[in-house]
């Protein structure tokens, strides 16, 4: 490790003259001592995986600050007696804040369902947004662990990889850097199609020499040739990585044997004019193929990727790919966006605002769309999609999904402009709103104030941003036309009741009405009468009756909402086996109510029946103690897909009147029923709730759980075993009450 810490000592020196070794060298000794003892799970000290990180980021050329974090990246997270304080203290407040963010991101769960991912995605982005190098380190922290997948179980490996393929290899793409972004889709796509990935890796071995010589050919002919022409360039040979070329024979339906193209070489020069006079070396030496040139000088790409891109058919018949560009632009190229910190910290930087632009429009919209899977579908989009480049009038630049349309455009300028836009111009000629845009097309939008979004919009808009504000547009058009529909439907309803009862009517109390049906105010309460969901005859009643006292605790709000539901004790027989795989009839123990999910133990009563305890039940654990031969392992076996098991959850929280009703809509989101309901003032200001619900497995109530935690006035909110409910929500017997050992 030694040597390695003296590795990256020295190459930061080298890329970042002046910087201090000194605090890299104290974050070393601090992680080294912190991390004593403590090992990965391939055998190696552990101190070994934030010291590789911090190489990785020198490869990129990464600030001091950020090596450091990198190297203490695990300490807090990793031990108990290290706080970001005493980072802080040692190592200052920019490390102590990327360590924080770094320790944030890790907890984050991109493998889940689809709601949680674009819950972490929003996270991540904030922490991009607060100070990008979080990610970057993150990035070095996953290629790391990428590296040294192989001691892990097998799906593991794969969930690894495929949050890596699919979230964090496009983040780097977007971020421009490049270096890992490569390397991380081909370990990516080692794990998730080992067969082709070394199919690939052998076939490309065989014709390895072969490539070499050509490639060494074709560098040494292109040099002599540019230096003839006075052009002072560096000519490397480039390789392709392996994931690109299974890519290409996907796309384009071909085997390894038929994609030629597997020769590249990139030209290294001073000046943006050097590489374009290299370019006309280039196609003079050898024929261009034509379609297949690309100006990333003129046109950067949002990453600030700029290079010339062209192909050509070699003396010996087959294509070659070159890139053209200078070494600043190289250094961009190869480090990303972590090249800002070498020159620009502390100053603002344009190019590095353009850079960026597309995270600041997805934190834009992380606040614009309600709907869960509309924002995972539009990260997906931005950070997934190759792109095209088109000009407004005015010659401003900007970066579109392929395959974009003049729609596209239109919500990119500006949302109003997409709302209102009824045509296009494309190079001055009038276009259909779903022709394709293409690089460096001049688009100009036709607006008018009585043009809206239609529903066939969806159909020809092409980017993800577009479909959403498309989509919240129609959503919230629907919704004024379903609030209308539903106050006159109510107005209707109560013209028809009897004119006494129609006295008594007020129209004022349909906001506590809302509340009380667990509406937040009476326009959605009209927008569910008019979606069908509320009968406007309801409501119309309820404005007539008798005004009651309204609830002013929560307490008092679950004694009007549910006064008569007590819980029935559960009785059903359990879908559970034998480890020898018998299956058995068996119960629920009511002290612990384990649900599928759960790791449990069986335990034979005196009347010879079998009472199912989860494993870490307090009560097994006494069984087990003075009566083992009365334990059995069980397993959960199959069960019918609609069963349910009743569990208790004990939420407290600041007592306050409607805080039911949120919970409860919390609840019915989820697919759980409430079948009972208890509370009482707890402490002042705070209240406890207990709710019976009817769940089918444990990650249906975890899941729960996590979306309640984050409710603001909930303090926690915990399952509990039944005897920890008060008697007047259930009656418990006496089987349900903890053995307490001597």
């Amino acid at each position: 490790m030694a040597r390695l810490i003296d590795l990256v000592a020295r190459r930061l020196t080298e890329y970042w003259p002046g910087a201090e070794i000194g605090p890299l060298l104290a974050a070393y000794e601090f992680a080294a001592a912190a991390h004593r003892g403590q090992r990965r799970l391939s055998g190696e000290p552990y101190v070994c995986h934030p010291v590789a990180v911090a190489n990785i980021l020198t490869t990129i050329e990464a600030d001091p600050a950020s090596l450091v974090a990198a190297l203490l990246h695990d300490t807090v997270e990793d031990n108990d007696s290290v706080g970001l304080a005493d980072i802080a203290e040692r190592f200052g407040d920019t490390v102590a804040s990327l360590i924080d963010g770094v320790t944030k991101l890790r907890r984050l769960d991109f493998a889940s369902r689809e709601e949680d991912q674009a819950s972490n995605l929003r996270k991540m982005l904030l922490a991009m947004a607060r100070d990008l190098r979080v990610v970057l380190i993150k990035l070095a922290d996953r290629l790391h662990n990428l590296r040294t997948l192989w001691p892990l179980p097998p799906d593991t490996r794969r969930a690894k990889a495929e949050e890596s393929l699919y979230i964090f290899a496009p983040l780097a793409h977007r971020l421009g850097v490049w270096r890992m972004k490569a390397e991380m889709e081909d370990l990516s796509f080692r794990y998730l199609e080992p067969r082709a990935y070394w199919t690939i890796r052998r076939q490309l071995g065989q014709s390895q020499a072969e490539r070499e010589s050509l490639t060494r050919h074709y560098q040494a002919n292109l040099r002599n040739k540019l230096l003839a022409a006075g052009l002072p360039a560096e000519v490397f040979g480039r390789a392709k990585h392996i994931y690109s070329i299974w890519r290409k024979m996907q796309t384009e339906d071909l085997p390894i044997e038929s994609i030629r193209d597997l020769i590249g070489l990139r030209i290294l020069l001073h000046t943006e004019a050097q590489c374009y006079q290299a370019l006309g070396v280039v196609h003079d030496l050898w024929h261009p193929i034509p379609g297949e040139f690309s100006d990333y000088i003129a046109n950067p790409k949002s990453n600030r990727y700029q290079s010339l891109h062209t192909k050509v058919l070699g003396e010996h018949g087959g294509p070659v790919e070159i890139q053209i560009r200078t070494w600043e632009m190289h250094r961009v190229a190869e480090y990303g966006v972590a090249a800002h910190w070498r020159y620009k910290e502390g100053t603002t930087d344009a190019a590095f605002d353009e850079q960026i632009a597309w995270l600041r429009r997805l934190l834009e919209l992380s606040s614009d769309l309600a709907e869960q899977h509309d924002y995972w579908e539009t990260v997906q989009g931005e950070l997934l999609s190759s792109q095209v480049f088109v000009f407004s009038p005015k010659g401003q630049v900007f970066d579109l999904p392929a395959g974009s349309t003049p729609l596209d455009f239109a919500y990119r300028v500006h949302t109003d402009v997409g709302n209102h836009c009824a045509g296009a111009r494309v190079n001055g000629k009038p276009v259909a709103l779903d022709y394709r845009l293409r690089t460096g097309d001049v688009v100009e939008i036709v607006t008018s104030v009585s043009a809206e979004p239609r529903l066939e919009w969806l159909n020809i808009a092409r980017s993800s941003h577009a479909k959403a504000k498309v989509r919240r547009y129609l959503r919230a058009k629907a919704r004024h036309e379903s609030i209308e529909a539903g106050h006159q439907a109510v107005l209707r309803a109560l013209e028809h009741l009897p004119a006494a009862e129609r006295a008594r009517a007020k129209l004022d109390r349909l906001s506590e009405v809302a509340a009380q049906l667990g509406f937040p105010d009476q326009d959605s309460l009209f927008a569910a009468v008019g979606y069908g969901d509320v009968e406007a005859s309801t409501i119309a009643r309820r404005i007539c009756e008798e005004e009651q006292r309204r609830p002013t605790s929560l307490a008092e709000e679950v004694q009007l909402k549910l006064p008569s539901i007590e819980s029935a004790a559960s009785t059903q027989a359990l879908p559970v086996a034998t480890t020898g795989g018998g299956s058995i009839l068996a119960r629920p123990a009511r002290c612990c109510n384990p649900v599928p999910g759960d790791t449990i133990s069986g335990y034979i009563t005196r009347g010879g029946g079998i009472a199912v305890h989860r494993a870490e039940c307090p009560n097994i654990r006494y069984r087990a103690a003075r009566e083992p031969e009365r334990i059995i392992p069980l397993v959960w076996g199959p069960r019918d897909e609609g069963q349910i098991f009743r569990v208790w959850i004990e939420v407290v929280a600041v007592d306050r009147r409607g805080l039911l009703s949120h919970i409860a809509a919390i609840v019915s989101d989820s697919d759980i029923n409430i079948t009972a309901a208890q509370a009482r003032t707890d402490a002042p200001g705070l209240a406890k709730l207990w709710l019976e619900l009817e769940v089918h497995e444990r990650r249906q109530l975890d899941h729960l759980l996590e979306r309640m935690r984050l409710v603001a006035d909930v303090v926690t909110v915990r399952e509990v075993p039944r005897h920890m409910v008060p008697t007047g929500a259930l009656n418990a017997s006496d089987e349900s009450r903890p053995h307490v050992s001597g």
